[in-house]
C-alpha cells in the first residue's frame, strides 16, 4: 500500500518521468544527430561533388531525394519489426549498417552510382526514427510525449549546427589529403559516429520499462499503470483506432499524412538546398557557408522546444501546430521576393525554418492520440513514410526549377504554398469534438 500511495503522489511521477528522459533522450537524440547528419550532408557534399561528377541540378535533386523513395517502401515493416524484435537488437544494427552505407557514398562516380547508394542508405535509415517515435509510446503517456518528441527533434535542426561547420571545414581543408577530394573525406568522417552509436545501443539501450534496470519495481509499475490507464481511455472513448487495419482503413491517418507531407516538403526543401542558397547570395567560402547555415537551425531548435512545450503545457495540439505552419509560410514567400538582400534572405529563411520545425515536431502529438496498440506503429510508420516521400519530391522539383528558371524564387513559393497547405488542414480536419473537449 505505501508503494502505491508514492506512485500516486505528483513528486513521485515526476521523479520516475525525470529519470527515464535522462536515461534514454540524450542517447537518442545524439543517435538521430548522427542520422540526420548522414542523411543531409550530401547538401554540403554538392558544393564540390556536383562539379566533380559533372551532374546538374536536376541530378542532384534527385539523387538527394531518392534516400525517400527506399525509405517509404522498408518503413512500416521496419516498424513492425522493432515491435516483435525489442528496440536494441533493431535500431542498434541498422544505424551500424546506415554508417557504413553513408560512409560508402564516396566512391560514387556515376549518376547510377549516386542514385543507388541514396537509395540504400534510405533502406537502411527506414526503421530508425519512426521506430524511435513508437519506442516512446512504451515509456511516456500523451501528456508527456510532445515535449519528448519535440526534444528528440531538436536533433534535426542541431544536425545542422554541428553538421554546417564540421561539413563546411572538411571541404575547406581535406582536399588534397590522401589524394581524396574534401567531399569524399565528408562522408568517411561523418559515418563513424553513426557505426560507433549503433555499437552502444546493442549495449545500452533498454526495450521498456519492464526490462529497465535502472528502474525499480515502483517505477516500473508506475510506468505500465500509467500507460495501461491511457490505453483504456482510448478504447472507451470509441474513437480510437487499435488493430493494425484500422491504422490504413483511418480517414484521419490519411488526413495526417498529407499534413506531414506539405510539412516535410518545406523541411528538406531547405535542408538539401540551404548550402546552395548561402552560396549564391552570401559567401562561396565553403566554412563561412557552414557557419551561416547554423543561424537558422539553431532557431529552428529554440522554437520546436519552446512550441513543444507550451503546446504540453495548455494541452492544446491544433493551432500549435497551423500556427507554426502559417508562420513559415510566410517567412518562405518574403524570402522569395526578387531583389531582396542576402542578409534579408537568410532572415526570412530562418524565421521560415523556425515555424516549420516548431510544426512538424507538435505534429507528432497529433496521431498518437488517435492510434493505439497495433495500429501504432504501422500508423506512425505510414505517416512517416507517406510524409517522407517529398522528400524526394520537394528537393527534386528544386533542382528542376533552378534548371529551368535559374532562379530560387519560384521553388521557395512552392515551398509557401505547402505550409500553408498543411497548416489550414491541420485547422479544418482536426477540430475536437465535443465529447473529446469535455474529457
Amino acid at each position: 500500500m505505501s508503494a502505491i500511495t508514492a506512485a500516486q503522489t505528483p513528486d513521485f511521477e515526476q521523479r520516475t518521468y525525470r529519470k527515464v528522459t535522462w536515461r534514454i533522450m540524450p542517447f537518442l537524440f545524439l543517435c538521430y544527430i548522427f542520422a540526420y547528419i548522414d542523411r543531409v550532408n550530401v547538401g554540403f557534399a554538392k558544393l564540390q561533388m556536383q562539379q566533380d561528377l559533372g551532374i546538374s541540378d536536376a541530378v542532384y535533386g534527385a539523387g538527394a531525394g531518392i534516400f525517400f523513395i527506399g525509405y517509404f517502401f522498408f518503413e512500416v515493416p521496419c516498424n513492425m519489426a522493432l515491435q516483435k524484435v525489442g528496440a536494441k537488437r533493431w535500431l542498434g544494427p541498422i544505424m551500424i549498417v546506415w554508417g557504413i552505407v553513408s560512409a560508402c557514398t564516396m566512391l560514387v562516380r556515376t549518376e547510377f552510382q549516386f542514385y543507388l547508394v541514396r537509395f540504400l542508405l534510405g533502406v537502411v535509415e527506414s526503421g530508425f526514427f519512426p521506430g524511435v517515435i513508437l519506442y516512446l509510446t512504451f515509456w511516456y503517456t500523451q501528456q508527456h510525449r510532445a515535449k519528448m518528441v519535440a526534444g528528440f527533434m531538436t536533433a534535426i535542426p542541431l544536425s545542422g549546427v554541428v553538421g554546417g561547420p564540421v561539413s563546411g571545414w572538411l571541404l575547406d581543408s581535406m582536399s588534397a589529403v590522401g589524394g581524396l577530394r574534401g567531399w569524399q573525406w565528408l562522408y568517411i568522417v561523418e559515418a563513424i559516429p553513426s557505426i560507433l552509436a549503433g555499437i552502444v545501443t546493442l549495449v545500452l539501450l533498454a526495450d521498456g520499462p519492464a526490462k529497465a534496470r535502472w528502474l525499480n519495481t515502483e517505477e516500473k509499475a508506475f510506468l505500465a499503470r500509467k500507460l495501461d490507464e491511457e490505453e483504456h481511455r482510448k478504447r472507451s472513448g470509441g474513437r480510437g483506432h487499435h488493430t493494425l487495419t484500422d491504422a490504413f482503413r483511418s480517414w484521419r491517418v490519411w488526413m495526417l499524412c498529407f499534413v506531414y507531407f506539405g510539412f516535410v516538403m518545406g523541411n528538406y526543401g531547405v535542408s538539401f538546398w540551404l548550402p546552395q542558397i548561402v552560396k549564391d547570395t552570401l559567401t562561396k567560402d565553403p566554412f563561412r557557408i557552414g557557419l551561416l547555415t547554423t543561424i537558422p537551425w539553431t532557431a529552428a531548435a529554440i522554437a520546436m522546444v519552446v512550441v513543444g512545450h507550451h503546446s504540453d503545457v495548455t494541452g492544446e495540439r491544433r493551432w500549435h501546430v497551423a500556427l507554426a505552419g502559417m508562420v513559415g509560410a510566410a517567412a518562405f514567400a518574403v524570402s522569395a521576393l526578387p531583389g531582396i538582400s542576402g542578409v534579408v534572405g537568410l532572415a526570412a529563411l530562418t524565421i521560415a525554418i523556425a515555424g516549420l520545425a516548431a510544426a512538424y515536431s507538435t505534429f507528432w502529438a497529433l496521431p498518437t492520440a488517435i492510434v493505439s496498440g497495433a495500429a501504432a506503429s504501422a500508423g506512425i510508420a505510414w505517416i512517416n513514410s507517406i510524409g517522407n516521400l517529398a522528400g524526394y519530391v520537394s528537393p527534386f522539383l528544386i533542382g528542376k526549377i533552378r534548371d529551368a528558371t535559374h532562379s530560387m524564387t519560384p521553388a521557395l513559393l512552392m515551398l509557401s504554398f505547402c505550409s500553408i497547405a498543411s497548416a489550414l488542414l491541420t485547422l479544418f480536419f482536426f477540430r475536437p469534438t465535443r465529447a473529446r473537449s469535455a474529457r
